[in-house]
């Protein structure tokens, strides 16, 4: 029995899609896998500000020098956000944003 051109080709283009389906699929399984073993590296150690009497002394030494505080807040600051609200995206935001109500007594808008 001979095989038409067109017969062989229905026959082997469904399979190549299989096969791609699941390297693509396997590929995603990886990478979800490696995140979950990101996500736990990074929640097992506790996020802390480095130390408070170190932002206390860049307050005082800031003031003394008379440094403007950054003016505008950063991309995700919302309305009633504390300085607490911010304190897990990291030592910076939550100093400048200790030293912007030490500054002006007040919060951003």
């Amino acid at each position: 029995m001979k095989f038409k051109p067109f017969f062989v080709l229905l026959m082997v283009v469904p399979m190549s899609f299989l096969f791609i389906e699941h390297t693509v699929a396997s590929e995603e399984d990886e990478l979800a896998e490696m995140q979950r073993k990101l996500n736990a590296e990074v929640m097992e150690k506790p996020f802390s500000v480095a130390d408070e009497k170190k932002i206390d002394a860049y307050i005082k030494d800031a003031m003394k020098k008379d440094l403007k505080p950054a003016a505008k807040a950063p991309k995700f600051w919302k309305p009633g956000y504390t300085c607490a609200s911010i304190y897990h995206y990291g030592w910076n935001h939550y100093r400048s944003c200790r030293y912007y109500r030490s500054y002006y007594g007040r919060y951003w808008y």
